[in-house]
């Protein structure tokens, strides 16, 4: 009975992990798309955003949103001290707002 109880356990552990999605959409630069030169850190420590966690966040004319498509641990440790989570950093970007969300399809680090 244990082992079947065991096997069952571990099916169901399998199961659960394997059903996650875990390729990256990979950001691309279009020469066709406009850029943007924009503000990023993160939406909940930095812009004072509602939401559960640290979240990467952009100003994109005026208004803050948070992004989806890359994170903030994606561009280095969120939380050293000149991460997202202690620093306002400057980025060029290309994507469109999506239900009050930004949908980033590039998105690059402008180097100080």
């Amino acid at each position: 009975m244990k082992k079947l109880l065991l096997g069952l356990f571990a099916l169901i552990i399998f199961n659960t992990t394997n059903a996650q999605d875990t390729t990256k959409k990979k950001l691309v630069f279009n020469p066709n798309n406009p850029i943007y030169e924009v503000e990023a850190t993160c939406g909940t420590c930095m812009f004072k955003m509602e939401g559960k966690g640290c979240l990467l966040a952009i100003k994109f004319k005026g208004k803050n949103y948070f992004v989806d498509g890359t994170g903030l641990d994606d561009h280095g440790d969120a939380h050293d001290n000149e991460g997202f989570c202690n620093a306002i950093k400057k980025a060029k970007v290309q994507g469109t707002v999506v239900k009050d969300r930004f949908e980033v399809t590039y998105f690059e680090l402008i180097k100080k």
